[in-house]
């Protein structure tokens, strides 16, 4: 039996995609095994959001190679989709398959044939699905693909394409049959989720919203969370419908990049700090203590002491849960490349320094919420934590616990009190 080993680089849509590479391979007769095993077919699913994605592809392609010599090493993704001339020339790479080709892999594998995404052509989305997951009791469902915004610092749009919605009833479908395999926490991601259904004919007001909404109905399905989204989508409208779904976690992830209104203009973000800052009192409206978290880049060129402070302050007044700090990374071929005064890595170093303090001091805050109530608990493992059998999960918040077990097992929610031990603030 061939034996075919992956390894997933990126985002979670890119976990999506392995995942169903890895049941389209099984399904086909191929032994899926280790990465770190001997294998004759090895598939890495490259990333290049930053630089140092692009590096990290670069090193996995090659260990795959140097692991077994007579391999067949195939590069997927966005990296190789980026610049698949340029991959083929460093003669690693056996393989090079698309961001809309990953359907085929058996495919091109047995006519040992390379793919990649054609930029130009108008596309459907790619019918790529999932039967199980490599999570405890969350799934993760692909339901969107490409993106139309066109940021001056991203290359995503170049290696996706335009934005590619799912049709619902396939997404529908899906996810029952994961229910039926136990999984009751289902998490909607997307490369630019917040487009999903904008792409269609008819698109419908809020297809989005219509999506959670029917989703819910499905029985077995206890949670519905979602990715990424923009801070537009968030109108009254879809947070009063949402809000009225009790299997809708209130957990938000909306995409900032910068607190200054001059950095996102130069950015080509859609909205303004003011917009941004409604959008989460909406949320706040309408929800006790919803969990809002965000994305931001520090260092991006151009930007002055005085921007960084706006974005700081911005920060403190909002009070995310989580905010992910990134370095501004140059990528060749976007617009920001090109801009003047770009920032010396010292400075950005310290500017990504002083907002991790900040966002890790604003997280134990949101945490400490928690202490004295009772909280719907969903248990993903069993542990053992400082010699007590305990179950880790995560509420509806997304805020992990550590929960003795006391009769209690994994995949099957309930209420628990939260005390400084369940929250990891002092160990058992």
């Amino acid at each position: 039996m061939t034996k075919i080993a992956f390894h997933n680089l990126g985002c979670k849509v890119n976990s999506y995609e392995t995942e169903a590479m890895i049941q389209q391979m099984a399904a086909s007769g191929y032994e899926i095994v280790p990465f770190e095993e001997k294998a004759d077919i090895y598939v890495i699913n490259t990333c290049t959001v930053t630089n140092i994605a692009d590096r990290k592809s670069r090193q996995m392609i090659h260990r795959a190679k140097k692991m077994n010599p007579k391999a067949l090493v195939v590069a997927a993704g966005c990296y190789a989709q980026a610049d698949p001339e340029k991959v083929a020339l460093e003669g690693v790479a056996d393989l090079i398959v698309g961001n809309d080709q990953k359907g085929r892999l058996r495919e091109l594998i047995e006519a040992h044939q390379s793919a990649v995404l054609d930029l130009k052509a108008p596309k459907e989305y790619e019918p790529l699905s999932i039967s199980d997951s490599s999570e405890h009791t969350r799934a993760f469902m692909k339901i969107q693909d490409g993106c139309n915004q066109f940021c001056s610092y991203c290359l995503i749009p170049y290696v996706r394409g335009r934005i590619r919605s799912r049709r619902a009833e396939d997404v529908l479908e899906e996810a029952g049959r994961l229910a039926d395999r136990g999984f009751c926490e289902i998490v909607l991601t997307g490369i630019h989720l917040s487009s999903y259904g904008k792409d269609w004919p008819e698109p419908g007001e809020e297809p989005l919203k219509d999506l959670i909404l029917a989703l819910a109905e499905i029985p077995g399905i206890q949670r519905i969370r979602l990715g990424s989204l923009e801070p537009r989508i968030i109108t009254e409208s879809f947070v009063k419908a949402i809000a009225s779904c009790e299997k809708v976690c209130p957990h938000f992830h909306l995409s900032l990049q910068s607190g200054s209104a001059t950095v996102l203009k130069r950015m080509n973000r859609h909205y303004t700090p003011e917009e941004y800052r409604e959008r989460c009192h909406l949320l706040r409206q309408y929800y006790e203590h919803p969990a809002i978290t965000t994305d931001v880049i520090v260092g991006f060129p151009g930007e002055t002491e005085e921007e960084f402070e706006e974005t700081r302050q911005f920060l403190e007044d909002i009070g995310f849960y989580e905010a992910h700090i990134f370095k501004y990374s140059r990528r060749k071929g976007t617009r920001a490349d090109q801009m003047p005064d770009q920032i010396p890595e010292t400075v950005k170093n310290e500017r990504s320094r002083i907002l991790l303090d900040l966002t890790a001091r604003q997280s134990e805050d949101f945490r400490r919420y928690s202490l004295g109530k009772e909280v719907d608990f969903l248990p993903e493992q069993s542990i053992l934590r400082e010699g007590v059998s305990c179950l880790e999960g995560y509420t509806r918040e997304y805020v992990k616990l550590w929960v003795p077990e006391e009769g209690h097992r994994a995949g099957v929610p309930f209420t628990t009190f939260v005390d400084e031990k369940s929250l990891g603030l002092r160990l058992f």
